[in-house]
Protein backbone atom coordinates (compact mmCIF):
# COMPACT_ATOMS: atom_id res chain seq x y z
CA UNK A 1 0.00 0.00 0.00
CA UNK A 2 2.78 2.46 0.94
CA UNK A 3 4.63 1.59 -2.27
CA UNK A 4 1.56 2.40 -4.35
CA UNK A 5 1.13 5.73 -2.59
CA UNK A 6 4.80 6.61 -3.16
CA UNK A 7 4.32 5.78 -6.83
CA UNK A 8 1.42 8.24 -6.99
CA UNK A 9 -1.21 5.50 -7.34
CA UNK A 10 -4.47 5.22 -5.50
CA UNK A 11 -4.43 1.95 -3.49
CA UNK A 12 -8.21 1.71 -3.79
CA UNK A 13 -7.83 1.27 -7.54
CA UNK A 14 -5.00 -1.27 -7.43
CA UNK A 15 -5.45 -3.54 -4.40
CA UNK A 16 -7.61 -6.58 -3.79
CA UNK A 17 -8.38 -8.17 -0.44
CA UNK A 18 -8.93 -11.86 0.31
CA UNK A 19 -10.38 -12.13 3.79
CA UNK A 20 -13.27 -13.43 5.84
CA UNK A 21 -16.64 -11.74 5.42
CA UNK A 22 -16.55 -10.54 9.05
CA UNK A 23 -13.11 -8.95 8.76
CA UNK A 24 -12.71 -5.14 8.87
CA UNK A 25 -10.96 -5.44 5.50
CA UNK A 26 -14.19 -6.72 3.97
CA UNK A 27 -15.75 -3.26 4.07
CA UNK A 28 -12.66 -1.13 3.64
CA UNK A 29 -12.56 1.53 0.95
CA UNK A 30 -8.84 0.90 0.52
CA UNK A 31 -9.52 -2.05 -1.76
CA UNK A 32 -10.86 -2.31 -5.28
CA UNK A 33 -12.68 -5.50 -4.34
CA UNK A 34 -12.84 -7.99 -1.47
CA UNK A 35 -13.11 -11.75 -1.97
CA UNK A 36 -14.32 -13.81 0.92
CA UNK A 37 -13.00 -17.13 2.21
CA UNK A 38 -14.74 -19.48 4.62
CA UNK A 39 -13.23 -19.52 8.10
CA UNK A 40 -12.97 -23.32 8.08
CA UNK A 41 -10.55 -23.41 5.11
CA UNK A 42 -6.94 -23.74 6.25
CA UNK A 43 -4.03 -22.41 4.24
CA UNK A 44 -3.06 -25.86 3.01
CA UNK A 45 -6.49 -26.29 1.38
CA UNK A 46 -6.69 -22.78 -0.09
CA UNK A 47 -5.42 -23.43 -3.64
CA UNK A 48 -8.97 -23.78 -4.91
CA UNK A 49 -10.53 -21.22 -2.56
CA UNK A 50 -10.58 -17.45 -2.98
CA UNK A 51 -7.00 -17.33 -1.66
CA UNK A 52 -5.61 -19.24 -4.61
CA UNK A 53 -8.36 -18.18 -6.96
CA UNK A 54 -7.59 -14.47 -6.91
CA UNK A 55 -3.87 -14.97 -7.57
CA UNK A 56 -4.38 -17.67 -10.20
CA UNK A 57 -7.05 -15.62 -11.96
CA UNK A 58 -4.80 -12.58 -12.08
CA UNK A 59 -1.86 -14.63 -13.34
CA UNK A 60 -3.60 -16.90 -15.86
CA UNK A 61 -7.14 -15.57 -16.22
CA UNK A 62 -10.40 -16.57 -14.50
CA UNK A 63 -11.12 -19.12 -17.25
CA UNK A 64 -8.03 -21.12 -16.27
CA UNK A 65 -8.99 -21.05 -12.60
CA UNK A 66 -12.49 -22.22 -13.53
CA UNK A 67 -10.94 -25.18 -15.36
CA UNK A 68 -8.88 -26.05 -12.26
CA UNK A 69 -12.10 -26.03 -10.21
CA UNK A 70 -13.83 -28.22 -12.80
CA UNK A 71 -11.07 -30.80 -12.56
CA UNK A 72 -11.26 -30.78 -8.77
CA UNK A 73 -15.04 -31.16 -8.87
CA UNK A 74 -14.80 -34.21 -11.14
CA UNK A 75 -12.27 -35.81 -8.77
CA UNK A 76 -14.56 -35.11 -5.81
CA UNK A 77 -17.28 -37.10 -7.58
CA UNK A 78 -14.92 -40.09 -7.79
CA UNK A 79 -14.15 -39.71 -4.08
CA UNK A 80 -17.84 -40.27 -3.28
CA UNK A 81 -17.94 -43.69 -4.97
CA UNK A 82 -18.69 -46.43 -2.43
CA UNK A 83 -16.81 -49.00 -4.53
CA UNK A 84 -13.24 -48.70 -3.26
CA UNK A 85 -11.79 -50.10 -6.49
CA UNK A 86 -13.46 -47.24 -8.39
CA UNK A 87 -12.53 -44.61 -5.81
CA UNK A 88 -8.87 -43.67 -6.43
CA UNK A 89 -8.71 -41.25 -3.49
CA UNK A 90 -9.92 -43.83 -0.98
CA UNK A 91 -7.76 -46.56 -2.52
CA UNK A 92 -4.66 -44.37 -2.30
CA UNK A 93 -5.53 -43.51 1.31
CA UNK A 94 -5.87 -47.17 2.31
CA UNK A 95 -2.59 -48.06 0.58
CA UNK A 96 -0.93 -45.31 2.62
CA UNK A 97 -2.49 -46.55 5.87
CA UNK A 98 -1.29 -50.10 5.10
CA UNK A 99 2.23 -48.87 4.41
CA UNK A 100 2.26 -46.74 7.56
CA UNK A 101 0.48 -48.91 10.11
CA UNK A 102 1.02 -52.48 8.90
CA UNK A 103 4.39 -52.31 7.17
CA UNK A 104 5.69 -49.59 9.47
CA UNK A 105 7.20 -47.29 6.84
CA UNK A 106 7.63 -43.77 8.28
CA UNK A 107 8.01 -41.78 5.03
CA UNK A 108 6.55 -41.39 1.56
CA UNK A 109 8.28 -39.85 -1.46
CA UNK A 110 6.17 -37.96 -4.00
CA UNK A 111 7.92 -37.90 -7.38
CA UNK A 112 6.25 -35.92 -10.20
CA UNK A 113 7.94 -36.29 -13.58
CA UNK A 114 6.97 -32.80 -14.68
CA UNK A 115 8.97 -29.65 -14.05
CA UNK A 116 5.69 -27.72 -13.92
CA UNK A 117 4.98 -29.63 -10.68
CA UNK A 118 8.34 -28.75 -9.13
CA UNK A 119 6.68 -27.34 -6.00
CA UNK A 120 3.94 -29.95 -5.78
CA UNK A 121 5.81 -32.18 -3.28
CA UNK A 122 6.35 -29.15 -1.03
CA UNK A 123 2.64 -28.35 -1.23
CA UNK A 124 1.82 -31.91 -0.20
CA UNK A 125 4.30 -31.68 2.66
CA UNK A 126 2.19 -28.94 4.16
CA UNK A 127 -1.16 -30.43 3.18
CA UNK A 128 -0.40 -33.89 4.58
CA UNK A 129 1.94 -33.26 7.53
CA UNK A 130 0.04 -30.25 8.85
CA UNK A 131 -3.21 -32.21 8.64
CA UNK A 132 -2.38 -35.66 9.98
CA UNK A 133 0.74 -35.03 12.04
CA UNK A 134 -1.21 -35.69 15.24
CA UNK A 135 -0.68 -37.85 18.35
CA UNK A 136 -4.15 -37.38 19.86
CA UNK A 137 -7.50 -38.31 18.36
CA UNK A 138 -10.53 -36.09 17.74
CA UNK A 139 -11.49 -36.36 21.41
CA UNK A 140 -8.09 -35.27 22.74
CA UNK A 141 -7.06 -38.80 23.73
CA UNK A 142 -3.52 -40.11 23.00
CA UNK A 143 -3.37 -42.63 20.16
CA UNK A 144 -1.42 -45.88 20.44
CA UNK A 145 -0.64 -46.15 16.72
CA UNK A 146 1.36 -44.11 14.21
CA UNK A 147 -0.36 -41.50 12.08
CA UNK A 148 0.77 -39.21 9.23
CA UNK A 149 4.03 -40.02 7.39
CA UNK A 150 6.91 -37.72 6.55
CA UNK A 151 6.43 -36.43 2.98
CA UNK A 152 9.25 -35.35 0.70
CA UNK A 153 10.07 -35.30 -3.00
CA UNK A 154 11.46 -33.56 -6.05
CA UNK A 155 10.40 -33.43 -9.71
CA UNK A 156 11.50 -35.52 -12.62
CA UNK A 157 15.00 -36.81 -12.98
CA UNK A 158 16.36 -34.30 -10.43
CA UNK A 159 15.76 -36.75 -7.60
CA UNK A 160 17.42 -39.58 -9.54
CA UNK A 161 20.70 -37.71 -9.20
CA UNK A 162 20.28 -36.93 -5.51
CA UNK A 163 18.19 -38.88 -2.97
CA UNK A 164 17.19 -41.87 -5.15
CA UNK A 165 20.41 -43.53 -4.00
CA UNK A 166 18.92 -43.87 -0.50
CA UNK A 167 15.60 -45.02 -1.95
CA UNK A 168 17.30 -47.79 -3.93
CA UNK A 169 19.92 -49.02 -1.47
CA UNK A 170 19.27 -47.34 1.87
CA UNK A 171 18.48 -49.26 5.02
CA UNK A 172 14.95 -47.80 5.25
CA UNK A 173 12.27 -48.66 2.72
CA UNK A 174 10.39 -45.57 1.51
CA UNK A 175 7.12 -46.02 -0.43
CA UNK A 176 7.05 -44.02 -3.66
CA UNK A 177 4.28 -42.12 -5.42
CA UNK A 178 5.06 -41.29 -9.04
CA UNK A 179 3.08 -38.78 -11.12
CA UNK A 180 3.60 -38.83 -14.87
CA UNK A 181 2.03 -37.58 -18.10
CA UNK A 182 2.01 -39.11 -21.56
CA UNK A 183 2.25 -35.79 -23.37
CA UNK A 184 4.01 -32.48 -22.74
CA UNK A 185 1.79 -29.67 -21.48
CA UNK A 186 3.35 -27.18 -23.89
CA UNK A 187 2.03 -29.11 -26.89
CA UNK A 188 5.37 -29.32 -28.71
CA UNK A 189 8.49 -31.34 -28.07
CA UNK A 190 11.86 -31.66 -29.76
CA UNK A 191 13.26 -35.01 -30.86
CA UNK A 192 16.73 -35.57 -29.40
CA UNK A 193 18.53 -38.85 -30.08
CA UNK A 194 15.47 -40.52 -31.60
CA UNK A 195 13.00 -39.59 -28.83
CA UNK A 196 11.34 -36.51 -27.36
CA UNK A 197 12.07 -35.19 -23.87
CA UNK A 198 8.58 -36.29 -22.78
CA UNK A 199 9.25 -39.82 -24.03
CA UNK A 200 12.51 -39.79 -22.08
CA UNK A 201 10.64 -38.73 -18.93
CA UNK A 202 8.12 -41.53 -19.38
CA UNK A 203 10.93 -44.03 -19.96
CA UNK A 204 12.62 -42.91 -16.77
CA UNK A 205 9.42 -43.35 -14.77
CA UNK A 206 8.93 -46.89 -16.09
CA UNK A 207 12.58 -47.77 -15.53
CA UNK A 208 12.56 -46.50 -11.94
CA UNK A 209 9.40 -48.42 -11.05
CA UNK A 210 10.92 -51.65 -12.39
CA UNK A 211 14.24 -50.98 -10.65
CA UNK A 212 12.59 -50.27 -7.29
CA UNK A 213 10.34 -53.32 -7.51
CA UNK A 214 12.69 -55.92 -9.01
CA UNK A 215 16.16 -54.70 -8.05
CA UNK A 216 19.26 -56.28 -9.62
CA UNK A 217 21.38 -59.07 -8.23
CA UNK A 218 25.14 -58.60 -8.34
CA UNK A 219 28.03 -60.35 -6.63
CA UNK A 220 29.50 -56.89 -6.01
CA UNK A 221 27.41 -55.79 -3.02
CA UNK A 222 27.89 -52.13 -3.95
CA UNK A 223 25.99 -52.84 -7.16
CA UNK A 224 23.39 -55.16 -5.65
CA UNK A 225 19.82 -53.85 -5.47
CA UNK A 226 17.45 -55.70 -3.16
CA UNK A 227 14.30 -54.42 -4.82
CA UNK A 228 10.98 -54.82 -3.04
CA UNK A 229 10.46 -51.06 -2.82
CA UNK A 230 6.69 -50.38 -3.11
CA UNK A 231 5.41 -47.71 -5.47
CA UNK A 232 2.25 -46.41 -7.09
CA UNK A 233 1.75 -44.12 -10.05
CA UNK A 234 -0.81 -41.58 -11.22
CA UNK A 235 -0.78 -41.28 -15.03
CA UNK A 236 -2.40 -38.46 -16.97
CA UNK A 237 -2.63 -37.65 -20.64
CA UNK A 238 -1.35 -34.09 -20.14
CA UNK A 239 -0.91 -31.59 -17.32
CA UNK A 240 -3.91 -29.39 -18.08
CA UNK A 241 -5.65 -27.05 -15.59
CA UNK A 242 -8.28 -29.78 -15.16
CA UNK A 243 -5.58 -32.36 -14.39
CA UNK A 244 -3.98 -30.04 -11.85
CA UNK A 245 -7.32 -29.50 -10.12
CA UNK A 246 -7.92 -33.25 -10.05
CA UNK A 247 -4.46 -33.85 -8.55
CA UNK A 248 -5.06 -31.28 -5.82
CA UNK A 249 -8.45 -32.77 -4.97
CA UNK A 250 -7.10 -36.33 -5.07
CA UNK A 251 -4.49 -35.71 -2.41
CA UNK A 252 -6.77 -33.52 -0.28
CA UNK A 253 -9.36 -36.31 -0.28
CA UNK A 254 -6.70 -38.94 0.40
CA UNK A 255 -5.51 -36.99 3.44
CA UNK A 256 -9.10 -36.55 4.64
CA UNK A 257 -9.82 -40.29 4.35
CA UNK A 258 -6.63 -41.15 6.22
CA UNK A 259 -7.64 -38.72 8.96
CA UNK A 260 -10.94 -40.58 9.26
CA UNK A 261 -9.13 -43.92 9.60
CA UNK A 262 -6.70 -42.55 12.21
CA UNK A 263 -9.57 -40.73 13.96
CA UNK A 264 -7.64 -37.46 14.08
CA UNK A 265 -8.78 -33.92 13.33
CA UNK A 266 -7.12 -33.22 9.99
CA UNK A 267 -8.39 -29.65 9.95
CA UNK A 268 -6.65 -28.01 12.89
CA UNK A 269 -2.95 -27.15 13.24
CA UNK A 270 -2.14 -26.39 16.85
CA UNK A 271 1.53 -27.18 16.25
CA UNK A 272 1.68 -24.28 13.80
CA UNK A 273 0.12 -21.85 16.25
CA UNK A 274 2.53 -22.54 19.13
CA UNK A 275 5.56 -21.13 17.35
CA UNK A 276 3.66 -17.96 16.42
CA UNK A 277 2.57 -17.38 20.02
CA UNK A 278 6.06 -17.92 21.42
CA UNK A 279 7.66 -15.67 18.79
CA UNK A 280 5.35 -12.82 19.84
CA UNK A 281 6.31 -13.37 23.47
CA UNK A 282 10.02 -13.25 22.60
CA UNK A 283 9.59 -10.05 20.60
CA UNK A 284 7.61 -8.46 23.47
CA UNK A 285 10.35 -9.31 26.00
CA UNK A 286 12.11 -5.99 25.37
CA UNK A 287 13.35 -3.94 22.41
CA UNK A 288 16.10 -6.42 21.64
CA UNK A 289 14.20 -9.32 23.18
CA UNK A 290 14.64 -11.74 20.32
CA UNK A 291 18.39 -11.14 20.13
CA UNK A 292 18.80 -11.46 23.92
CA UNK A 293 16.86 -14.73 24.13
CA UNK A 294 18.81 -16.10 21.18
CA UNK A 295 22.09 -15.14 22.86
CA UNK A 296 20.97 -16.75 26.13
CA UNK A 297 20.23 -19.97 24.28
CA UNK A 298 23.70 -20.00 22.74
CA UNK A 299 25.25 -19.54 26.18
CA UNK A 300 23.41 -22.48 27.78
Amino acid sequence: KDALIKAGLNPANHMLAVTSETSPLAKSDDYLEAFFMDDYIGGRYSSSSAVGGVVLSLAFGPEIFARILNGAAEEDKLAANKNILENPDMLDALIGVYERNVQGYPSTAVLPYSQALSRFPAHLQQCDMESNGKSVNRFGEPVNYVTGPTIFGEPGTNGQHSFYQLLHQGTDIVPLQFVGFKNSQIGTDVVIQDSTSQQKLCANVAAQIVAFACGKADENKNKNFEGGRPSSIIIGEELTPEALGALLAHFENKIMFQGFVWNVNSFDQEGVQLGKVLAKRVLAHETDGALKVFSDLLNI
